[in-house]
């Protein structure tokens, strides 16, 4: 299982608003050979850490692709900056950000060629906890050895994320 995490906090010049954006996101995903399988609602949630940004719109999306991890991780940031996303500062506030969560059970880790795999901060964030929780509530952290559910039932402190209807 392949997962990606959206998210955005400012509107696009180009696509609009996060919710549309996030939208047009998932098009372009198709354009650079990943397809989308399933996905979740969307969710808004408070930035992390606190701060005085606009809140966050985040989801996330199973997807299938032949593109190995390092590739994948490329066609994700390509599309970043399709939407004007600059990488100037951690977590600052943003008009896209795609994250590669899972590729299938890889596990690797900081100076491997690879991205990061588990996403190191997975368990940590409630507003991709809960997103994930609705498509793949089964699905097991290859490091931790715990389900999503099992992750939610320990959720992180001080992360206010709501379902959009």
């Amino acid at each position: 299982m392949i997962l990606v995490a959206l998210g955005a906090n400012l509107p696009s010049p180009e696509f609009g608003a996060p919710p549309a954006s996030l939208e047009r996101a998932l098009v372009l995903l198709d354009a650079e050979g990943v397809r989308v399988k399933r996905r979740s609602s969307w969710y808004r949630s408070a930035p992390v850490p606190p701060s005085d940004q606009p809140w966050y719109v985040n989801g996330v999306a199973e997807v299938a692709t032949s593109l190995p991890p390092e590739a994948l991780l490329a066609a994700l940031h390509r599309i970043e900056a399709r939407f004007g996303r600059v990488r100037a500062r951690r977590n600052e506030a943003r008009v896209l950000d795609l994250d590669l969560v899972a590729y299938d059970d890889r596990v690797s880790a900081p100076g491997d060629p690879a991205p990061e795999l588990p996403h190191p901060r997975l368990h940590e964030r409630a507003f991709v906890l809960m997103p994930l929780a609705e498509i793949a509530p089964d699905w097991r952290h290859p490091r931790l050895g715990l389900t999503v559910a099992e992750m939610l039932r320990r959720p992180p402190a001080g992360q206010g994320v709501t379902l959009i209807e």
